[in-house]
């Protein structure tokens, strides 16, 4: 049901990357929660580390607002699912304020989900070598887009009292206001390694401490008062809540992602026409009731990867196979050395598994678990750190053997948008699936592909990726589910059909 929603709402954004987002939300979500507010932490972009830390602060999951893997339609709906019933919503961006996808315009740019939520923006300008020049920089980005609304500049590694009054003169002067000025803090900054910043499940006695400093900092340093008024200066939002439930209830009209399948598997010079053709939800979609397996009995079993080594997950994947009838437990493969009981569905994310190949390799009980699980046909969905797991080696470690590929760590980082077609039947998708989703790892396994891929990628460039066999669904490819829910769908009634 369409209703008028209404949450008191900022957007964190900077110039650029490095600026200081991630301290300054991280800082505001903490101070604000130790006032008692309950506070909706969101992440513009696909990223997995920062939702953590902004969890860690708030005590609710961090959340994705991703408008090129989701749609800009749905940035409104996941948002109000997620803030639903908060005093605020604080929203971290992703770049520079006017960065997005490329080639494509403000697609996935911060100032796009400021925009769709009719939010206003704070800037966090890293004013650590320049004086009057920020009003001009700050001007720059007030005026470029007249739809986006900038309330005010944080400003960030600012270095002494005389540096803090130069800079407060020229935004003055620019009728900009100031709403915080941050000192330099190293002390409260978090390690960083190949991929950005080090996951608060590697780090969680440390990263609590982290987050006290940035609301300690956030604290003295900001204007809460006046960020809160500014927040409540957000009118209402116009929107229907998304919710899991009613993502996989059918739908009229098919999904914008799904495509028809041709006969057989897809191949790369299939991949175009596939992306062209819809088809309509599969009859499990049609005929299946919520909250049971189509068998009857008792709920599926899906084993979700968690621990250290695998901390990459959107909270909505959970939630859509919840809501298709599955009982979602974790597990820690560097701690346990077998599947939680029952398991009938296997589901191996994103993370580090590079940094803990030894652990890893030593539980060789849960290894030969998990090649036994794939090899009776059990359901697995692997996405990037996955697929390493899934793999003959990492490193020169034996894995899990399940693929007839071998990972190890590259100098290479693979980063972007990916535009996807799914080459091969799989416990996912239907061949000609249409997906979006991102790459983001510093790995390469060989071969790239197996005899039958996972995905076809279309745009940036196009190549076939990942490997399908029986039940196994294994890619660098990561997915959000919330764009396509009937992949959660269709993972549920496999694992359902896996007793």
């Amino acid at each position: 049901m369409v209703t008028s929603f209404n949450v008191p709402r900022l957007v964190i954004a900077a110039p650029s990357s490095g600026s200081g987002k991630t301290t300054v939300a991280t800082g505001l979500m903490a101070a604000f929660s130790e006032r008692g507010l309950a506070v909706s932490p969101h992440k513009a972009g696909p990223d997995y580390i920062d939702p953590g830390y902004h969890a860690l602060a708030t005590g609710r999951p961090g959340r994705n607002l991703d408008a090129f893997m989701c749609g800009p339609e749905l940035v409104a709906p996941l948002f109000a699912h997620g803030a639903a019933g908060c005093d605020l919503a604080v929203i971290e961006g992703v770049m520079g304020l006017y960065d997005g996808a490329a080639g494509r315009g403000e697609l996935a740019s911060t100032a796009q989900v400021a925009k769709l939520l009719r939010a206003p923006v704070v800037l966090v300008v890293d004013a650590s070598s320049q004086s009057r020049s920020v009003a001009a920089l700050v001007h720059g980005f007030a005026s470029f887009d007249p739809q986006v609304r900038l309330g005010g500049v944080i400003l960030n590694k600012v270095g002494s009292d005389r540096h803090e009054v130069m800079l407060r003169e020229a935004l003055e002067e620019a009728g900009m206001p100031v709403l915080g000025v941050l000192r330099r803090a190293p002390q409260v900054a978090a390690p960083s390694r190949h991929l950005g910043l080090v996951p608060v499940a590697e780090r969680r006695r440390d990263a609590v401490a982290s987050v006290e400093a940035l609301a300690e900092q956030v604290r003295a340093g900001c204007d809460l008062e006046a960020l809160m008024a500014l927040a409540r200066t957000a009118p209402p939002l116009t929107c229907e809540a998304w919710s899991p439930e009613q993502a996989l209830l059918p739908h009229p009209a098919p999904s914008r992602n799904r495509a028809l399948p041709g006969p057989g598997p897809q191949t790369p010079d299939g991949l175009n026409d596939a992306a062209q053709r819809h088809i309509p939800a599969s009859p499990a979609f049609e005929a299946r009731g919520l909250g049971r397996s189509s068998s009857g009995g008792a709920a599926p079993v899906v084993a979700v990867a968690g621990g250290a080594a695998f901390t990459f997950s959107y909270a909505e994947h959970a939630e859509l196979l919840t809501a298709a009838g599955a009982e979602v437990v974790t597990f820690d493969p560097l701690r346990d050395e077998r599947l939680p009981d029952h398991t009938t569905g296997l589901v191996i994310g994103g993370g580090f598994p590079e940094v803990y190949a030894p652990e890893l390799s030593a539980n060789e009980p849960l290894r030969k678990a998990v090649a036994a699980f794939a090899a009776a046909g059990g359901p697995v969905a692997a996405e990037c750190a996955g697929l390493l797991y899934l793999a003959r080696s990492l490193d020169g470690k034996p894995m899990c053997g399940v693929l007839d590929a071998d990972a190890r760590m590259s100098e290479r980082l693979t980063l972007g948008y990916r535009e996807a077609v799914a080459v091969s039947d799989s416990v996912l998708a239907p061949a000609g699936t249409r997906l979006r989703g991102h790459e983001f790892h510093r790995t390469v396994i060989e071969p790239g592909a197996g005899a039958a891929p996972a995905w076809g990628f279309t745009h940036p460039e196009r190549r076939v990726e990942g490997f399908v066999a029986g039940g196994v669904h294994a890619s660098y490819l990561h997915t959000h589910w919330a764009a396509e829910p009937s992949v959660a769908l269709r993972f549920a009634e496999a694992a359902a059909a896996h007793r």
